[in-house]
């Protein structure tokens, strides 16, 4: 019994004996893992509040460059339209005829008057020749008519003095009185006679006169429609061989450029207005010109209206049909010391958030780490900017970036392109 108890004894485990170093290295394990915890929290929470700090780009506003003189405003609006001439015409004759002789070129300047071309007049000059002669005759006939009733009014006189005296009947009076108005009407017929052979000459000089062909105004030949030999007719008598113009003239000084502007944007376009145009042909040639009209009607087809732009200033380079692009100048903001203010800039266009068309668009202007919300009044729109025509100074930075993620006083993330 003494042995199995002994036995026993010596098969128990005694936890008093296990060693010191047990119980501290199992706390030390406990402290190792909860301070990894803390550290993977603390992590999770550093990036990820990083990570809800939206990115952006900065972009700086440009200011836009200007003219020299204080007038000069902003471009507010662009539109592309052609150089045409409010006063053009095809010169034609007057009448019917076969072109003898042709006195112009392409590119030739004329004056008002100066011949132009010259048609066969040999019918005409045929039947002046005829008009002058019946003129002739018809005088002749008169003189004669005048000379009858000249001499037989004394006769008349006479014959009524005797039958006045009892001498000659009075039947002989009546017809001394018949033959002196018959006279007399034959002088009246051969009056109305020469006058009528006098408008018949007055017509066929003028229809000699009308085989020259003469400039109505002072202008340039664009166009030559007819050569010597040619008939030319200003009705187009005769079927498709006759010419109904001999050539095209336009008076360069009526030159101005037509442009469609869209519905959305004519709001933005008065007359009187400044504006800046230049030619396809000459892209770096800037033009000062002006609104002439707004057409007050639209082309609902195309859903815009015609806008019609004047030239300050001639130039002999500017010719008819030639392409243009016209921007159109906004008035120039004045400061408080009377000073016409320069505040247009430019930014990309992922810098402004503007719906198509809108004259206002919102832009978030960056403070530090922090945005700005600004609404901005908008200008001309290009294919790669925009013109910020208020709201914005040149110099401030715009936030660029995803919109939805942006609000007033948002911090943001500042990174480079």
């Amino acid at each position: 019994m003494t042995d199995k108890s002994e036995l026993l004894r010596q098969l128990r485990i005694d936890r008093e004996d296990r060693p010191a170093h047990t119980a501290p290295s199992r706390r030390w394990w406990w402290l190792a893992g909860l301070l990894v915890l803390l550290i993977a929290i603390a992590a999770g929470l550093f990036f990820g509040l990083h990570a809800a700090v939206p990115a952006v780009q900065a972009v700086v506003a440009r200011p836009v460059a200007t003219g020299a003189g204080p007038e000069s405003g902003t471009s507010i609006l662009d539109a592309s339209g052609y150089v045409v001439a409010r006063r053009q015409a095809t010169v034609s004759a007057k009448i019917t005829g076969k072109l003898d002789q042709l006195f112009i070129e392409e590119g030739v300047h004329v004056k008002e008057g100066d011949i132009v071309a010259k048609l066969d007049d040999r019918n005409a000059t045929a039947a002046l020749l005829q008009a002058k002669a019946a003129v002739t005759q018809a005088e002749g006939t008169l003189a004669q008519a005048m000379s009858a009733a000249a001499d037989i009014a004394p006769i008349y006189e006479r014959d009524r003095k005797m039958a006045a005296a009892g001498v000659i009947s009075t039947t002989a009076l009546e017809q001394s009185k018949a033959n002196y108005d018959e006279k007399q009407t034959d002088v009246t017929v051969e009056q109305g006679n020469l006058a009528v052979r006098r408008a018949a000459l007055e017509v066929a000089q003028r229809d000699l006169d009308d085989t020259i062909v003469r400039a109505p105004f002072t202008g340039v030949v664009t166009s030559k429609n007819a050569q010597p030999g040619e008939i030319v007719s200003p009705l187009s008598a005769g079927g498709g061989f006759t010419r109904s113009g001999i050539c095209t003239l336009v008076d360069m000084d009526s030159l101005e450029v037509e442009v469609d502007v869209s519905e959305n944007f004519i709001s933005r376009v008065q007359a009187g207005e400044d504006a800046t145009l230049k030619l396809n042909a000459y892209p770096d040639w800037a033009i000062p010109a002006y609104v002439i009209a707004v057409v007050p009607t639209a082309d609902r087809s195309k859903a815009t209206v015609k806008v019609r732009v004047g030239f300050k200033s001639r130039d002999p380079r500017i010719l008819p049909e030639m392409g243009a692009r016209v921007s159109f100048l906004s008035r120039p903001q004045k400061g408080a010391n009377g000073a016409a203010s320069a505040g247009s800039v430019t930014l990309p266009l992922n810098a402004v958030q503007a719906s198509d068309g809108a004259a206002m668009g919102v832009v978030y202007v960056l403070h530090d780490d922090t945005v700005e919300r600004r609404e901005v009044k908008l200008g001309v729109r290009s294919a790669d900017a925009q013109t910020v025509i208020a709201g914005l100074s040149a110099g401030e930075r715009v936030a660029v970036g995803d919109f939805t993620k942006l609000s007033d006083g948002a911090h943001v993330k500042v990174v480079d392109r």
